[in-house]
């Protein structure tokens, strides 16, 4: 019968040994329920480490008990959106707990939005609390009174690090550092105010179903205008249970008087981080390290340097800037047994030198928002880099179709369409921009160009937008990018299309040097040596830094914009 069943899923056979075809997503009946497992289960083990300070499992439930009871006494309904705006700190993990124990829907901030960008998620989500940390108040001050938020909980960074240590941590943030702009918020709650009143209060326990929203996750807008990814508690249950077993034959390596131990540099309000970082280690127990700011590079290898971890998921630009720091040998990354990497397409050159430093290969692969967000993974127990996205994970089937919706023939590059459990419901409130994705038979349209070979592996040749026309020929960015970043002296790179007199587009690269003896010659020398006439690029410019999104993704958008 499994030959039958699996007929329409060829990767299966590729699939490391012990990782089963399908999981069970209705093990679970919400998250609530899950963490609530974990907290009884785990309660003495350290859940979060923040800068030197563990937060058990134990102390996450009263907490977040607490602040559930005090956000269920502000007379929020069933459903209510509330908004998290916040770094990587304890208070994020709390505040998630919370929101969804109450019965009420998480809406992730970017905490590095403008108040434009702020206002739009608020009011587009109707979200009628918000936790957010003092740093980002201004922000929420200048466009709260457009929003419906009536209701204001206010983080500082050293809440839960105790009294002496969390003081000073205040002290430096906001007088040494200058992080913490002035702000008026008049009616809002102090955190650990709230959780002090709500503990005085009693939770109510709300009937949570599968089908319950319990994420708005907003996708980067990058096709107009941002919009809510609508994921129940059943489509990140699915996917937290998918990665797990696809993790399970190299974390089941983890030494058994070792606790499972994962590095948390994306930012949590991302749902990579969020679900496969977060929700994850929740369900096995595990140990979240909490990286406030991932750009600070020296900072990230002294807090490494202290930890035994086991798991680490970054973005290319990530793993890129660890593996070239001077500081990065003061690590011990003998224990790491997976390097996930997902976000935007890991580099040839970036996976040898971390495979080199760490003997621990990037394991590449591939998601979205409206996906929990993992939908693809190389098998974890690779040894190589692939250059590809991997094989769809359990219970899930991808295709690639043309702009008719119809299934392309082998070898031929269509638009990776994906079904599965962790597929979200739909865009928040907006039916028409949800048919544009879904498909009638369920699956959803990416608006990722991929090809698939015939051991099911896929592969990204590129964005539909993204791709440059070269008079007719199809430049895809991704190619050009991986080729350039190969040559000795690049640091980072980046490819996007610019109006061309003689062949409407022509392709621009933008570079930052590694060493100053890179020449704009030398790389034209290696382009015409790699690539064929029409992928070499036209304008080649230096610059210092590449724009990139906070989570590391690299903003072509505004590259372009700039000639």
């Amino acid at each position: 019968m499994n030959a039958v069943l699996n007929a329409d899923r060829p990767w299966l056979k590729s699939y490391s040994p012990g990782v089963p075809a399908d999981i069970d997503p209705g093990q679970y009946a919400s998250l609530v329920q899950l963490m609530e497992e974990s907290f009884q289960k785990y309660a003495a083990r350290p859940a979060y480490s923040f800068m030197g300070k563990e937060v058990s499992y134990g102390q996450t439930d009263s907490l977040s008990r607490a602040l559930a009871a005090y956000l269920q006494g502000l007379g929020l309904a069933k459903g209510d959106r509330v908004a998290i705006m916040m770094p990587n700190c304890p208070q994020y993990p709390v505040a998630v707990a919370a929101i969804l124990r109450a019965g009420f829907v998480i809406v992730n901030v970017n905490p590095l939005y403008t108040p434009r960008e702020l206002e739009h998620q608020l009011k587009d989500s109707g979200s009628k609390a918000i936790v957010i940390i003092e740093n980002f108040a201004n922000t929420l001050q200048q466009c709260i009174a457009n929003t419906p938020v009536k209701h204001v909980v206010l983080a500082a960074m050293g809440d839960l690090l105790g009294m002496v240590k969390g003081g000073i941590v205040n002290y430096v943030v906001r007088n040494v550092k200058k992080m913490v702009p002035a702000y008026n918020l008049p009616g809002a709650v102090k955190f650990n105010d709230a959780i002090a009143k709500g503990t005085r209060g009693t939770l109510k326990k709300p009937e949570i179903k599968s089908d319950d929203v319990a994420v708005l996750q907003y996708t980067g807008g990058t096709t107009g205008v941002s919009k809510g990814a609508v994921l129940l508690h059943r489509n990140i249950i699915a996917n937290l249970l998918q990665s797990e077993a696809f993790n399970q034959p190299v974390m089941d390596k983890v030494p058994a008087n070792e606790q499972p131990t994962s590095v948390c540099a994306l930012p949590l309000y991302h749902i990579f981080a969020f679900t496969v970082g977060m929700m994850l280690s929740m369900r096995v127990g595990g140990k979240l390290i909490l990286i406030p700011n991932p750009r600070d590079l020296p900072a990230v290898l002294k807090t490494l340097s202290k930890e035994t971890f086991h798991s680490f998921p970054a973005v290319n630009t990530l793993f890129n800037g660890l593996a070239n720091h001077p500081d990065f040998n003061t690590v011990n990354w003998k224990n790491l047994k997976v390097s996930l990497g997902g976000g935007m397409a890991v580099q040839g050159a970036v996976a040898k030198l971390w495979l080199d430093k760490t003997g621990c290969a990037i394991c590449e692969g591939y998601g979205l928002s409206e996906t929990s967000p993992s939908a693809s993974c190389n098998p974890t127990t690779s040894t190589e880099f692939t250059g590809t996205i991997g094989v769809p994970l359990p219970n899930t089937y991808f295709k690639l179709l043309d702009d008719d919706g119809n299934e392309v023939p082998m070898g031929t590059p269509g638009e990776i369409a994906i079904k599965g459990p962790q597929v979200m419901a739909g865009y928040w409130q907006r039916p028409d921009e949800t048919a544009k994705v879904m498909t009638p038979d369920g699956f959803f349209k990416t608006g990722d160009i991929g090809t698939v070979d015939e051991k099911g592996f896929y592969k990204i040749v590129d964005r539909k937008k993204d791709m440059v026309l070269v008079s007719g020929f199809n430049v895809y960015p991704n190619e050009v990018e991986d080729v350039v970043a190969k040559l000795e002296g690049v640091m980072e790179c980046a490819v996007v299309g610019v109006a061309d007199e003689k062949t409407g587009e022509a392709v621009k690269l933008v570079v930052v040097k590694k060493d100053q003896g890179l020449t704009e010659e030398k790389i034209r020398e290696y382009c015409k040596a790699n690539l064929t006439g029409y992928k070499q690029p036209k304008v080649i410019e230096f610059r210092t830094d590449l724009p990139k999104t906070p989570v590391g993704k690299i903003l072509r958008r505004e590259l372009r914009d700039k000639k």
